[in-house]
C-alpha cells in the first residue's frame, strides 16, 4: 500500500482523473456541502457491503494474471488495479474472521486463493515483490511483513504447514537486511528509515514465536526498541512518514502504534504497550465530536491537514477498542464510537456506482491529499477488522 500511495502523492494533471466522467462527477458531489454523510445502520449491515466490495475487487482480477490476489482499489484515473501482495496478505486475516460473523464459508475459499497466489510470488530469497508484483518490483521490508501476517493466518485457521514455511523464510529475509541498531534502512521506501516498520517488526515477532525461531524474535525486538528511541516527549513518533520533510498520515502513526501494542502484548513488555498507550492516548484527545481525525499530524499533535483519512479513523479505533479491553481505560470507548459513526457516515451501503457501493474512499473529501480520488483496499479492510471486533469482540488477527 505505501509504495503504491507514493505513485498518487504528487498526480500531475486534474485531466488525467477524468472528471467529466458521469459517476466521477457523482462522487465528487457525494463530497461536496457534507452531501457525503450517509445513511447509518447497525453494524451487520455495513460489515457486509464492505466485505462485499473487497469480494468484488477480488473477483475483477479473475480473468488476469494476478487472480487470486485483490485490487488495490478503484480510482478515477486508472479504474480497478492490479492485486495487490502487500493488501491481499493481510486481507486473509479479515476473511477468515468474518467467514464466522457473517456466516459465509465462501470467504475461506477467498481466503486460501489469495494464500495460493501469494506463495505462487514469494521470491527463492524468501521476500514478496513490492508494488503489484509486477517482474523486477523490488522487495520491501514492510510489505513482505504484512504478507507474513496473512501467511500466519493460513497456517493457524487452515492447518497449512507451507504457510508457516513461507512466513519463515521471508523472516529470515527480513534479518539479513537488518540493521545492527534493529532499524531497517535497506529494501525500504525511498532508501529512508520508517517508524511504522514496528508492524513488520510484528509479524516478525509472530513468526519466530510461532515457529521457535529465536532469531527472528531477537530481530523482532531489536526494531522495536529502535521504534521506541524515535517517540517524543508528546508520544509522537519521528521518521514516521512516506517521504522526508512531511507530516505522517494518521494511518501511519497508527501502524507504528499497532505493532508496538501487539508486540509488547505477546512479549509482555511494559514499556513498548506504556509506549503504544502513551500515543493513543495523546491521539485520542485530538478526536472532534463528530469522530474527525486530521490526516496528518505533527509533534505535540499538531494538525497539519484539512482533509481526513478514513483509513486511519478505522485503525485507531481499533487500537482505541484494545487498549479499552486490555488495559481498562473504558473512556476510549467513546474514541472507538466515534470513529465508527464517523465511518459509517461517509460509508455508502446502496448505491447506483457499484465501484463506490461498500468501498471506503482514502481520504474525506475524496480529493485530500491520501490515496486521493481512490478507493484503497486496506481502508475497506481495517473498517471491516473494526466493525467485526466490535461485533465478536476478537481482535484480528
Amino acid at each position: 500500500m505505501i509504495d503504491y500511495i507514493l505513485k498518487k502523492k504528487h498526480f500531475l494533471l486534474p485531466f488525467s482523473h477524468r472528471f467529466w466522467k458521469m459517476q466521477h462527477i457523482s462522487i465528487l458531489l457525494d463530497n461536496m456541502l457534507y452531501f457525503s454523510k450517509q445513511p447509518i445502520y447497525d453494524d451487520q449491515t455495513h460489515l457486509q457491503a464492505a466485505i462485499d466490495w473487497l469480494c468484488k475487487a477480488q473477483d475483477v482480477r479473475f480473468n488476469d494474471f494476478d487472480r487470486g490476489g485483490i485490487s488495490a482499489g478503484w480510482n478515477f484515473k486508472d479504474g480497478w488495479l492490479r492485486s495487490y501482495p502487500e493488501t491481499s496478505g493481510y486481507i486473509i486475516e479479515t476473511f477468515i474472521a468474518v467467514s464466522q460473523i457473517l456466516n459465509k464459508p465462501s470467504l475461506l475459499d477467498r481466503a486460501n486463493r489469495i494464500i495460493d497466489w501469494e506463495l505462487s510470488i514469494q521470491e527463492p530469497d524468501g521476500a514478496f515483490p513490492g508494488h503489484h508484483g509486477q517482474p523486477g518490483s523490488k522487495p520491501v521490508i514492510f510489505n513482505t511483513g504484512q504478507i507474513m501476517h496473512g501467511m500466519l493466518a493460513g497456517f493457524k485457521h487452515f492447518k497449512r504447514d507451507e504457510c508457516l514455511e513461507s512466513a519463515v523464510k521471508a523472516g529470515m529475509w527480513m534479518l539479513l537486511r537488518q540493521d545492527q541498531d534493529g532499524c531497517w534502512r535497506r529494501s525500504v521506501h525511498n532508501d529512508i528509515p520508517h517508524t511504522y516498520n514496528t508492524r513488520a517488526a510484528w509479524a516478525l515477532l509472530r513468526t519466530g514465536i510461532e515457529s521457535g525461531e529465536k532469531e527472528l524474535i531477537n530481530g523482532a525486538v531489536n526494531n522495536l526498541r529502535w521504534a521506541m528511541t524515535q517517540q517524543t516527549d508528546s508520544g509522537w513518533f519521528r521518521k514516521n512518514t512516506f517521504l522526508p520533510n512531511e507530516h505522517p498520515f494518521t494511518h501511519t502513526i497508527a501502524y507504528a502504534i499497532r505493532g508496538l501494542l501487539e508486540s509488547g502484548l505477546l512479549l509482555d513488555d511494559e514499556r513498548m504497550i506504556n509506549s503504544a498507550i502513551k500515543a493513543a492516548l495523546a491521539i485520542s484527545k485530538k478526536q472532534r465530536n463528530d469522530g474527525w481525525l486530521a490526516g496528518t499530524y505533527a509533534d505535540n499533535w499538531v494538525p497539519k491537514a484539512r482533509y481526513c483519512c478514513l483509513t486511519g479513523v478505522a485503525q485507531m479505533g481499533i487500537i482505541w477498542m484494545r487498549i479499552a479491553t486490555m488495559a481498562g481505560n473504558s473512556h476510549l470507548k467513546r474514541n472507538v464510537d466515534l470513529s465508527i459513526q464517523y465511518l459509517k457516515s461517509n460509508h455508502r451501503v446502496t448505491g447506483k456506482i457499484k465501484q463506490q457501493v461498500g468501498g471506503i474512499a482514502g481520504s474525506i473529501p475524496i480529493w485530500g491529499s491520501y490515496s486521493r480520488f481512490e478507493y484503497p483496499n486496506w481502508a475497506c479492510k481495517f473498517f471491516s477488522d473494526l466493525l467485526a471486533i466490535n461485533i465478536s469482540g476478537n481482535t484480528i488477527p
